[in-house]
């Protein structure tokens, strides 16, 4: 059998701590997608309450 039970552990010890990582990297990449979603919803609100402000009476001094 190659290798040693020490071997062994020291493996299965940076196997489980390389999938927590992954699992801690996961996390990161869904909290980083929501977080995006909501800036993409807040510039689309943003656009929509530009083009309505310089389409309203104010347009001369907002176009500027």
């Amino acid at each position: 059998m190659p290798g040693s039970d020490a071997e062994m552990l020291a493996l299965v010890n940076e196997i489980v701590d390389l999938r927590l990582q992954l699992a801690e990297a996961q996390d990161q990449c869904v909290e980083m997608a929501v977080d995006a979603g909501h800036l993409l919803a807040e510039i689309h609100d943003l656009r929509r309450e530009l083009a309505a402000a310089r389409s309203g009476p104010a347009r001369e001094r907002i176009a500027a």
